[in-house]
């Protein structure tokens, strides 16, 4: 079986990653790698950028995070740049505790997982290998060993840079057992794990009452205060809290600010200086990022505290808004159903509606002339806007200070999106079961106000409104499929006109030979469809010829799907020109041979090309037919 070949392979893999030998042995390997001592914040920071990135529309994004995160590049950008970048270059940002601040479902539990099960993973490879003192409860840096009075001399010599001191079990070892030899201490690698408590600690908070401090930062074994005398013995105490054993790698803080004060006390010493107390010893190091997460109402309450102030100055604030995009959202969603065991059939758009109303309840109307909620929501999606570029977009969310911080959250669209999918008998759904899912749900939603509720009834409105215009272009385009060669026709008449008008010649009719003047009536029919206007059709015309010119340069043919605007043109005009034929054919209750004869045409392109399923497709034509008769 494939399985126990599987577990044989993982096994040898595990004998692989194991090493032991000694301090010497290690400080041999650390002198030519010097990247097996880099600090947490370094070894998370070369983990990120190990996943490689990539720009797009001129924003870096970082693969590490591509397939889990979408929407939030600017949010990922900053967490990298400004927090991870400076924290890895030992900037004093690394004594922050970084606190991901963000409305309910908006992705920040998401960004620490991925962090978590990134670091387990990097700590496999070679790249992300570290070493830690054999036994030691801390997994600590066995640089550690080598006493503070030769570390500079030491870095000078190999610029290996050392921070921390032994923790109390490993101070007692190398006194006791070795006697000062520390060249002969075992040293073993390691590798990050949540589940066996190394180097990723979590803490949650729950009752102040019961909720012991020993969680953070371990507890007196009392079973052994016999064998050994006293709590001060170091073997008379557990390191176990979850503040020890994340040294190395990553502590969460869940819900920080929902803690009682005295559990937040431990971080202000941990975040400026790198270590904290515990039970009767000096203070005791750990090399840790600590991230915390919080929503917003939270954090308010925090600093508006004036006995927080200490712990204030030592957090940075990274804010995650739900995302803006629709195209963004609707992988958002895609992500979460894989996840699910459901075999049944969704429909194209059904969730890109689901993601229009999601996106349109968390923006803010502008202000700017002209730009209302929904064209800001294309704008913010990429396309194109009559009248406005991307360049306003920096402007929009200028103006729009703490957008995407409310509204309605992935997890509430999510399930009303798997009510519609678990409806008896259900085989497919589509844009109009989704919507209705979304309305029914408004009414046993815990937190919107009544207010709130009318205002996204609005949005499910302008949603379907969108929804009628997507639905009528499909089944335009399916239509438009059976008249190709009309609409290729059509393309290249429009293009010798365009030619002759921006030459100032004139154009050759094909069948009498006859020079004409370009028409400037047929220019206009198609360009009308999109909206170019009166003032702008020179600048347009100017622009598909240079497209053309470009394409003939680089030996490449421009035809009907080169230029996409142009290509929507002359579909609409064909449209048009069709809608009766279109009309008569996707309403009539009894068709004709003929018109049966291009309603299953247009269902075999909308199943082969367009990913509808039978059931959906008909749907699609019969809802818009009565779009078509309205």
């Amino acid at each position: 079986m494939k399985i126990l070949q599987r577990l044989d392979s993982y096994r040898q893999e595990m004998e692989r990653l194991s090493w032991e030998g000694t301090f010497a042995q290690y400080l041999e390997m650390v002198c030519r790698n010097p990247q097996l001592a880099q600090l947490a914040h370094a070894r998370i920071y070369n983990m990120i950028l190990a996943a490689g990135t990539e720009e797009v529309n001129g924003i870096k994004r970082y693969n590490f995070f591509k397939d889990e995160i979408f929407g939030l590049e600017l949010t990922l950008k900053k967490l990298v740049e400004e927090y991870f970048h400076s924290a890895a270059c030992r900037l004093d940002v690394r004594k922050r505790i970084l606190l991901l601040m963000g409305p309910v479902s908006g992705g920040k539990s998401t960004i620490v997982n991925l962090l978590k099960r990134g670091l387990e993973k990097y700590s496999r490879t070679e790249a992300g290998a570290l070493y830690a003192i054999k036994d030691c409860p801390m997994h600590e840096e066995p640089l550690h060993l080598i006493p503070k009075e030769l570390r500079s001399e030491f870095q000078q010599e190999y610029g290996i840079y050392i921070e921390g001191n032994l923790c109390p079990i490993c101070q007692l070892m190398v006194e006791e057992k070795y006697q000062g030899r520390i060249e002969e201490v075992p040293v073993k690698r390691i590798i990050l794990s949540e589940e066996k408590r190394v180097g990723i600690g979590t803490f949650s908070p729950s009752d102040p009452k019961s909720q012991d401090i020993a969680e953070l930062t371990g507890s007196v074994d009392f079973s052994t205060i016999a064998e050994y005398g006293s709590e001060s013995d170091p073997r008379a105490y557990r390191f176990d809290g979850e503040l020890n054993i994340a040294n190395r790698g990553i502590m969460e803080f869940q819900e920080m600010l929902k803690c009682d004060e005295k559990f937040l006390y431990n971080l202000l010493s941990l975040s400026q200086e790198g270590n904290f107390k515990a039970g009767r010893f000096a203070l005791i190091s750990a090399d840790e990022v600590i991230i915390a997460h919080t929503n917003e109402a939270e954090y308010r309450s925090f600093i508006n505290n004036p006995k927080n102030e200490a712990l204030r100055s030592r957090i940075l604030v990274v804010t995650v808004p739900y995302n803006l995009k629709v195209s963004d959202e609707v992988k958002i969603y895609q992500k979460l159903i894989r996840q699910s065991d459901i075999d049944v059939h969704i429909a194209p758009y059904a969730l890109q509606v689901a993601a229009i109303f999601s996106v349109l309840s968390r923006l803010k109307e502008s202000k700017k002339q002209g730009m209302d909620i929904m064209k800001k929501l294309k704008l913010y999606n990429g396309e194109d806007v009559d009248g406005f570029n991307h360049k306003d977009i920096a402007e929009l969310m200028q103006e729009a200070e703490g957008e995407g911080m409310t509204g309605v959250d992935p997890r509430y669209v999510i399930n009303r999106i798997s009510s519609a999918l678990i409806t008896a008998d259900t085989r497919c759904i589509n844009a109009l079961d989704i919507l209705r899912a979304l309305k029914e749900g408004l009414d046993q939603h815990p937190s919107i106000t009544r207010e709130e509720r009318e205002r996204y009834i609005n949005y499910i409105a302008l949603t379907r409104q969108e929804y009628d215009e997507l639905a009528k272009k499909e089944v335009q385009r399916a239509f438009v499929y059976s008249y190709e060669e009309s609409a290729r026709a059509l393309f290249n008449n429009y293009l010798d006109n365009v030619e002759a008008y921006v030459n100032k010649a004139k154009v050759r009719d094909p069948i009498t030979g006859e020079e004409l003047e370009p028409d400037e009536k047929l220019m206009r029919s198609i360009e009308e469809q999109i909206g170019v206007t009166d003032n702008a059709k020179k600048a347009f015309r100017e622009e598909i010829l240079i497209r053309l010119s470009s394409y003939a340069r680089k030996g490449k043919i421009f035809d009907y799907n080169s230029h996409e605007r142009l290509r929507e043109a002359i579909e609409k005009k064909l449209f048009a020109d069709l809608k009766d034929v279109v009309k008569i054919t996707t309403s009539t209750r009894t068709p004709d041979p003929e018109q049966l004869k291009r309603i299953n045409a247009v269902i075999e392109r909308l199943i082969q090309e367009y990913g509808y399923c039978p059931v959906c497709a008909n749907e699609l034509l019969k809802y818009t037919g009565s779009l078509l008769n309205r």
